[in-house]
């Protein structure tokens, strides 16, 4: 491996230390924790010197790749940011950047034409565009849905390094009904995105009869437990559990239920397009353009949602549950629309208070 591209193992290893502010490191720990990032990911074990930490260090701090990194020493020993939300991967791309980027770039569309390469096309197209917008300072051609500021993106690595190695992890988690956060052993099993929020599905250790469902902006914090035994079910998996539904939320035993709506001529075009979820099929057409379409999905609040964007252009006629739901919330906000405005915030302030 070259010798450059080992620094910047290193300096993503002491980028990932320094912004986990609820543990302080000292230049020992992280010359551990670049050594198992090396052994770990290129099978080198004969250490690093502190010299070369020190070297690392300095070269953060200053301005020859870039980073400019607030790198201070608090209490005599132990390194940290002086700002909390400094990440060297929040800065800019430098031009070595964005050269290793489009080599790898190009190598990707050698092998885009390859069967086990199928899907890949798309990303490339994205990331060569976002490359070349990035050179030419201007803007891109292909644009991304992205959320800049979503909050815990930074653990996503360390969650991701736990699910790899099948690690269990203590999570600090704050839900939006809670008044305080809470910390608990996980097993994590998977990240999902979905609506551009990111979700890590798992096990409590001190529940662990259901699966959680938790998103990753609630999260305050993630430290990785290297003793505590990792547990996941034998029969556990991921594709088929998510591929049963609409977005991310699933009740306890809840099992996919065959859904049937029709769907006006105007809308028709768009739900063939755009599936509402993967098992849609048609199964009945009308001359006048009405469409029946059946799912096999788990009815949830995502789903629902879908739904009633398409306000009157979808009417559900079986299971005979989301019909009434779905004639409720259709009803419900016609009549928001009827009454004053401040009658409508009226009841949406006793309405909250009633919920705390």
């Amino acid at each position: 491996m070259p010798q450059n591209r080992n620094a910047m193992l290193r300096y993503k290893t002491i980028d990932r230390c320094l912004c986990n502010r609820y543990r302080r490191w000292t230049l020992d720990d992280l010359i551990n924790a670049c050594s198992e990032a090396l052994y770990e990911y290129e099978g080198i074990d004969k250490g690093i010197s502190r010299r070369t930490i020190q070297l690392d260090l300095q070269t953060m701090r200053s301005d020859k790749l870039g980073y400019n990194a607030p790198i201070v020493v608090v209490d005599g020993k132990y390194y940290t940011y002086d700002d909390p939300d400094y990440s060297i991967t929040h800065g800019p791309l430098t031009e070595r950047d964005l050269e290793g980027l489009t080599d790898a770039v190009e190598m990707l569309k050698q092998v885009v034409g390859f069967p086990a390469m199928a899907g890949v096309a798309d990303l490339v197209s994205r990331l060569d565009d976002q490359l070349h917008s990035a050179r030419q300072k201007q803007s891109p051609l292909i644009l991304m849905e992205s959320n800049e500021r979503l909050k815990g993106l930074h653990l996503i690595p360390v969650i991701y390094e736990a699910l790899r190695k099948k690690k269990a992890i203590r999570i600090t988690y704050k839900s939006f009904r809670a008044t305080k956060a809470s910390a608990f052993v996980f097993f994590p099993y998977v990240l999902k995105e979905f609506n551009n929020r990111w979700f890590l599905l798992g096990l409590r250790k001190d529940r662990p009869k259901y699966l959680y469902n938790l998103a990753i902006d609630r999260i305050e914090a993630v430290e990785v437990l290297a003793d505590e035994p990792y547990f996941k079910p034998a029969d556990f998996d991921a594709e088929k559990y998510y591929g049963e539904m609409v977005g991310v939320s699933r009740g306890d035993d809840e099992e996919p239920e065959d859904v049937y709506f029709w769907a006006s001529p105007d809308e028709v075009p768009y739900i063939i397009t755009k599936p509402l979820h993967s098992s849609q099929t048609i199964v009945d057409e009308r001359p006048n353009g009405y469409v029946l379409f059946h799912l096999h999905v788990i009815i949830n609040r995502e789903l629902m949602r879908l739904m009633m964007g398409y306000g009157a252009g979808i009417r559900v006629t079986s299971p005979p549950k989301l019909k009434k739901i779905m004639g409720r919330k259709l009803k419900k906000a016609g009549q928001a629309y009827e009454m004053k405005l401040s009658q409508y915030l009226s009841i949406e302030k006793e309405e909250g208070n009633s919920r705390g």
